[in-house]
This record gives C-alpha cells, structure tokens and sequence, in this order.
C-alpha cells in the first residue's frame, strides 16, 4: 500500500492546479490531490462553480457527488460546456447505489467516473487519467486562465524566501522576489491571523486547506494552501472572488458573512432596469444596542452573524435561493426579492420576526433580541433609493420608542418569580388542520410571558428562566391550569377542537405528577377525550421508563399522548414501539425539508410510514409553503400545524378564524 501510495504521490505535475468540487468531504478530496502532487483548488458549493473553475486554471474538475447526487448533477450541467468548449476533463465520483445515475453525469459533460469504495490512491490514479485524457485531445486546455495568469505563491521557509507568480505580483504592485514583509502589509492583522492559523492546521495527514480573506485592489480572495511533503516548501493558489461580475459572488459584509447595503442596492437597481417588481423588508433589531454594551463588541458582533445566519436560512426557505440578505448597517438587515407575492412576503416576515424572536445564546446566558419587521414593494419608476426609503419610513413609524434592557439569565429568573403572581404568563393557541379536508380540528397551547420590559418572551427562554430559578415545576402547572381554563371557556364554535398541552422532561419524574394533572384537568372542565398530552423526544429519551408509564397512566384516563419535535434527537423505532402512543409530531426542520433534495423527501418519506406502520396519526409542525404541504399529504401524513395557516393567536382570534 505504501508503494501505491508513493506512485500516485508522483502522478500529477507538481506546478498544474486540481479544481475539486465535494459537497460533504472538500478536505479529504484535496488531501488526496495534495498528496498526488497537484496544486488544489478545492470548493464545498456549486455557486458560481463555472467561474471558479475557469479562474483555478486547472483542465480537469473532479466533482465528488458521494451523498450529494442531485447536488454533483446541477454541477457537472453548469460545468459541461465549459469542459466541452476547451476540451477539459470532469471526474464524477459517487456512491455505489447512484452509478445508475451515471448517464446523467454522462449527458452533463463527464468524462471519467469512479465509484465507491475508493481509496486515496485509486482517487490520484483517477485523476492522472483525466490529466492525460486531456493533454491526448487537445495538446493542453484553451481555458480563460493560462499558466502565466496564475495568481500564487510560493515560500521555501530554509531559505526564507517568497516568491510570487507574475500576476500576483502585479496586482500587489510589488516586485515577483518581494519580502514577506512587503506582503504581509497589505494585509489586514485579524486577516494575518486567519492566515497563521491556516498553515498551523498543514501536517502530513492534512497537506491542503484554505482560507478567505480581503485584499485592498482584489477584494475578496480565497488562498489554497499547499505544503509539498518532500521540501517543505509552502505553495499557495489565489483564488479571486471578489471581482466576479455575478450576484452571487457580490460583496459580502465582512461582519456577518451577509451582503453589504451597497452591493444589495446594486442588486435592487439591476432588477428594477430588468422591469422586475421587487419587495423589500427591512428588519430592525430591538435590544441589540443595550446586549453590545452589557457583553462588549465582540459579543456583539458573534450576534450579529448569529442572526444573519438565521435570516439567510428563512430567506431561502421562504422565498428561495434568488432572495438576498444584506446588513444595511448597524442592526439594520434586509432581505430583498423579485418576488411580489403579498402573501409569500407577509408570511416570510411572520417568520423573520419569530426567527429573531427566539432565544440567542451570549457567553452562556439567554439573551432575548425582538425584531421590527416591515416590508415595501417596488412601483412603476422606482429606485432603490425610492423603494429603500420606503421601507425605512415604515421601520422609523414602527418603532419602539426605547430598547428595553437584555438581562442575564440570573435577572429573567428573578423576574420570572414576580411574573407568576402578576398575571404576566399567558397562552397562544396555533391551529392544527387536517390535511385531508383542510379543517382546524384542534390546536396546541404555546406559553408566553409579557414582559413589561423586554415585551413578549417565547416558551423556550421562559422555561430556560424557570429552570434557573428552580420553578419549572410551578411553570409547567401554571401554563397547564391557564391553557385548561381557557380551552373549557371556548365559546360554541370551538366546542368539537382538541387542546394539545406539553409536559417537561421535569414533569415525568416528579412523584404524583398523573394524579395532578388529571386533578388539574377535571377541575378546569375541559373533557379529557378532547385532550393530547405532548412530550418532546429528548425529554423522553432522559427517562423511557417513566414516560412509559406516564403515557399509560394518561391513556387509561381517557387522554391521547403524543411526541413532539420527533427528529430532533434518537428518533428511534425501538423506543416509539414501547411507548404507548397516539400522535407523532415531527419536527419542523423535518417538515421543511421535504421540499429539499430527494434524500431530504426519503427521510421524511420513512419517518412517516415508520409512525403509520405502528397505528399512530401524523403531525408536521412548521409547515409553512403549499409546496411544503402538498408533498406531505403525498407522504401520507395526517395533520399539519404551522404559519402557512396561522401563527400562534389567542382564543378570540380563533374563533374569528374558526368562524371565517
């Protein structure tokens, strides 16, 4: 073995690049076009991937679709021409099961394909095959980068010598044999750091990785770093992304990771020239000045790129890939689309506002943020400018006169004690619809504290506080006994609904915790066959024995049982058969994701049949876009509860909607 790997250790010309596109092992791939000698230009995802593979200015791309089929296809399409035009090479690799699928790589534009198992070396060999394949048909490839285009460097640390390729030198303005000196002004000292640590993580098992930074003149650059093993020499590829002249690759806030408010500007004036209507929110961050002072910057900005990650991932869900986030400045965001749907758009605000609403995590603590969401749409003859101020104007209107403070997680609980007696923790109730006539036939009760200060808290931070205080316990009675008595006052029209209560991990072992709660429920009226005891999955998992017995215990008296968010933790077949049950909720990154690839569609697909082989009725939580809906009612699933229908409102605003 050691023998084969040092064969393909010498496969590849030691100075030509290795474009490697891997949706789920990047590193593993380049570590073993390192090792064959190559210098790699490695990548995780398919944007712009036609650009970046023409500016690597390697002739072969390797697209490794193992456990991203549907992900290597899109590529190998995007990629096909190019390959074709200048008579590249495209290495497909995949996973055993998917060679059936090779005729689509092939009609794509692939030349050569591996399948799995695979070993590094066979990988190499693989890749020496398509290098050949290319010189044999062209004599060498006519793409847009030649060798002499190649931006790089290389640093022999026994010599202590830098030496820069002829194009990078020129775009840096220094001299090809300049100083490390020289170079490492140009760059700025928390991007030097990234650098040290990039070359920090180079060893024997990991000769390549990479890094992204910005370089005054090119604007966002990715180095490929390289060691050679036999030298010790240091090579690196510079991979220019900042002057790409298409969206995706447009200026990222280097804050957040999000655009910045100018190039989202841009963005906004390209579409409204192409006659595009385009709708603007715009999203103030309430809490955010006073959580930056107490924790410091840096706190601040880890929240900052905590939200835009957040926003980037609704945005997509909610209005597809074309959406774009932008920071527009302070705790500014933006997410901007050519789409005019009233209803898309007031939905996805819906969920920006309950995205942020939920808790963040600062140095350990619960720090609750709040949100001001508004939207604008473009008229005939907009600007950016016109549409942005739009927006802006609303946001001001919208706004809350005075942040109120964020406080630790030691402050809530201390509240929390006074909240119980003041009348401050309520219930919601969010509709649960039956997919095969599309009727709300029950609802489940959501906790929700209003604080006087810091406005409405969600039930994850309030019972986080109650934990920290240690009254979980007297919490979980509390929302228990206001949800019974709430549901019992229901006028005529919401007499048939069911009423959906959670228990904590907490309430399963506490000592007499069925007998009180069957107390609790006969006192409040409210008939116990009309009522679903929910549990979450990890707090099942924390103790199987009692929520066994708990179940039963409910289900005897007349009550159904049901586990919420299934998918989030074990998910496992061998405890759902030992639990008495009657619903399975699963969660909703589940629900959503069914809209994903087809892997996405598969598990959910098993899930579903999983709870119905085993008699059990079916709930998807967050279901939120009709596309989301029509595919689980394909899948077979019973019941959905989620935005597309209503968000949590409470009882008046139930029968309206009951009534409508």
């Amino acid at each position: 073995m050691d023998e084969e790997i040092a064969e393909a250790g010498t496969a590849g010309p030691t100075e030509a690049p290795m474009f490697v596109l891997s949706f789920r092992q990047r590193d593993e791939m380049a570590t073993a076009a390192a090792g064959a000698g190559w210098r790699v230009v490695a990548a995780r995802r398919a944007e712009g991937v036609e650009r970046r593979f023409l500016a690597s200015g390697a002739s072969v791309a390797v697209i490794d679709a193992r456990g991203a089929l549907s992900d290597g296809i899109e590529a190998a399409r995007a990629l096909g021409g190019v390959i074709e035009a200048n008579g590249g090479a495209m290495l497909v690799l995949v996973s055993q099961s998917d060679t059936l699928h090779m005729r689509a790589f092939y009609d794509a534009g692939a030349t050569h394909f591996l399948s799995s198992p695979m070993s590094s070396p066979a990988i190499a060999h693989a890749m020496r095959f398509a290098q050949r394949h290319v010189e044999r048909m062209a004599g060498g490839f006519g793409g847009a980068s030649e060798a002499g285009d190649l931006m790089g460097w290389r640093y022999d640390a026994d010599l202590k010598s830098l030496q820069l390729t002829p194009a990078f030198a020129a775009l840096l303005g220094l001299p090809e044999g300049a100083s490390v000196r020289s170079v490492l002004a140009l760059v700025d000292p928390a991007d030097r750091k990234l650098g040290r640590a990039a070359i920090r993580r180079l060893s024997e098992e990991k000769p390549s990785t990479a890094f992204a930074h910005d370089l005054p003149g090119a604007g966002r650059i990715v180095q490929h770093l390289q060691r050679d093993p036999r030298t010790g020499r240091l090579h690196a590829l510079v991979e220019r992304l900042g002057s790409a002249p298409d969206a995706g690759a447009a200026v990222r806030d280097v804050l957040t990771g999000a655009r910045d408010g100018a190039s989202a500007r841009r963005w906004i004036e390209r579409r409204l020239g192409d006659g595009a209507t385009v709708s603007a929110i715009l999203i103030g961050l309430t809490r955010f000045e006073t959580v930056n002072t107490a924790y410091g910057r840096p706190a601040g900005d880890a929240l900052l790129r905590a939200v835009s990650r957040r926003l980037s991932e609704v945005a997509r869900e909610a209005l597809g890939r074309r959406a774009v986030v932008a920071r527009m400045g302070g705790s500014e965001f933006l997410v901007a689309t050519d789409d005019a749907d009233a209803e898309k758009i007031a939905l996805a605000s819906a969920r920006f506002e309950e995205a942020i609403g939920r808790p963040f995590v600062i140095e350990g603590e619960f720090v609750p943020l709040g949100a001001r969401v508004v939207s604008a749409v473009s008229a005939a003859g907009d600007s950016a400018a016109g549409l942005l101020r739009r927006a802006s104007e609303a946001l001001f209107e919208h706004h809350v006169p005075r942040e109120a403070s964020a406080p630790s997680m030691d402050a809530l609980a201390a509240d929390l004690r006074h909240a119980l007696d003041r009348g401050e923790i309520g219930v919601l109730f969010q509709p649960q619809v039956s997919i095969a006539n599309d009727l709300i036939v029950g609802v489940e009760a959501l906790a929700r504290w209003q604080h006087p200060e810091l406005g409405e808290i969600g039930a994850e931070t309030l019972f986080a506080a109650a934990e920290h205080a240690g009254l979980a316990g007297t919490l979980s009675d509390h929302v228990q006994a206001l949800a019974l008595r709430a549901a019992a006052a229901w006028p005529a029209g919401l007499s048939k609904l069911r009423l959906s209560i959670n228990v904590t991990a907490g309430d399963v072992g506490r000592p007499g915790f069925a007998d009180s709660l069957l107390g609790r429920i006969d006192a409040s009226g409210f008939p116990r066959g009309r009522l679903t005891i929910e549990l979450t999955e990890s707090g099942i998992m924390q103790d199987l024995g009692e929520a066994a017995r708990l179940f039963a215990e409910l289900r005897t008296a007349g009550c159904r049982v049901a586990i919420d968010d299934f998918g989030t933790g074990y998910s496992s077949l061998a405890y759902l058969k030992a639990l008495p049950l009657d619903y399975l909720k699963i969660d909703k990154k589940l629900s959503q994701d069914i809209t994903g690839s087809a892997r996405d569609r598969v598990v959910v697909r098993g899930v579903i049949d999983m709870a119905r082989s085993l008699g059990l009725s079916v709930v998807a939580e967050g279901v939120e876009t009709k596309a989301q809906l029509d595919l689980l009612a394909k899948e077979g699933c019973n019941y959905y509860q989620g935005f597309l229908r209503s968000g949590p409102i409470d009882g008046e605003a139930l029968a309206r909607l009951m009534g409508g």
